[in-house]
């Protein structure tokens, strides 16, 4: 396994992680388990979830994820060998994340209840690194940017300074780490960072977002801002959900796979996604490489990626996806991922 630093903590984060939104859903707790084992014996040592997850939300299985993280932690003994990673929900409709059956919204009362109830589920007295799953204000990112409309702008949000006081006194109960954002776009991670220098709050140290052969809008503001303030990207999604693999072109439905089961992969079937993603198979084909591997390397090998997370719902899938880690892409291959790209360009945002 490599190690890369995360942000300015000093951490060393495996450049594999291993995102684990299918446990408590697409896997049970005993698969759960198998797949903590192997990853921790091959050298993964980031461990990434959510009190949303697992996916797709729902009120029934909520948390259930960090139950099965927590309940191996407990089993194993293993807390001290985790890099331990969650979120709290952003500004949601969904009701079902609160007691008092509250809309989510990123406020003192709602964020302590999310940090205490991740702890408990999780089985832990603290977190590594605790990130907002997606902002407090409209954005563009996302699963859905298509939803957003700059003509809707109203200003709203919690104020950055306010989120980062409020995260300031979980750090200092040793309730937390370090802290993180997800699904934020360059201007909200420069206010988070000025805001953080100027009033002398912890520092974001990570963003988590999408990245991809598929969407490289991270490239554009985000990746100068992620280096020069050394705010480490962990990439989710690096195979598209599982689009980067071919498995679902022609509109393929395999039994048990994710897209067959919940339908939730319109991001990755926009017009011109498909031409992408042939074009990419046919270049992991030109060059004798698994298609799932080489999009996971090619992920690896930018420089403001501190690690790239992977999820599978088979040992057979996982046991790939890490194994990308071996993989160092040619030049002239990156000459071609780069042709592709100026070609299509990011047919899924």
């Amino acid at each position: 396994m490599l190690y890369r630093k995360l942000g300015r903590t000093g951490l060393d984060v495996s450049l594999i992680g291993l995102g684990t939104m299918t446990y408590g859903q697409q896997n049970n707790e005993a698969e759960g388990h198998t797949q903590m084992d192997y990853a921790l014996d091959q050298g993964v040592n980031l461990f990434d979830a959510s009190e949303l997850y697992p996916i797709p939300p729902l009120r029934q299985t909520q948390g259930a994820t960090e139950r099965v993280v927590g309940s191996w932690l407990k089993a194993r003994g293993t807390r001290d060998k985790v890099i331990l990673a969650t979120k709290a929900v952003g500004r949601t409709v969904m009701t079902w994340f609160r007691a008092d059956g509250s809309p989510g919204r990123i406020n003192k009362a709602q964020l302590t209840e999310a940090v205490e109830g991740s702890l408990q589920r999780l089985q832990t007295d603290y977190i590594d690194l605790y990130q907002l799953h997606w902002p407090d204000r409209a954005t563009p990112l996302g699963a859905n940017p298509a939803r957003y409309n700059h003509a809707d702008f109203d200003g709203d949000g919690a104020p950055m300074h306010e989120t980062l006081e409020i995260l300031e006194t979980f750090v200092k109960a040793g309730l937390i780490r370090h802290i993180g954002v997800s699904n934020e776009s360059a201007w909200g991670t420069m206010r988070f960072v000025s805001e953080s220098n100027a009033r002398r709050l912890p520092r974001i140290q990570s963003i988590q977002n999408a990245y991809n052969l598929l969407n490289r809008t991270f490239d554009v503001g985000l990746a100068e801002v992620s280096l020069r303030e050394r705010v480490s990207l962990i990439a989710y999604s690096p195979l598209a959900q599982g689009y980067l693999t071919g498995k679902y072109l022609d509109g393929a439905k395999l039994a048990g796979a994710r897209n067959t089961l919940f339908n939730r992969g319109q991001r990755y079937e926009r017009p011109g996604a498909s031409d992408a993603i042939r074009d990419y198979l046919a270049l992991a084909s030109k060059y004798g490489l698994d298609p799932a591997q080489m999009a996971i390397a090619f992920v690896n090998q930018q420089r403001f990626v501190a690690s790239t997370l992977i999820g599978a719902t088979t040992m057979e899938q996982l046991a790939n996806a890490i194994g990308a880690i071996d993989l160092v892409l040619p030049p002239e291959l990156n000459v071609e991922i780069d042709a592709v790209h100026q070609r299509r360009g990011n047919p899924a945002p």
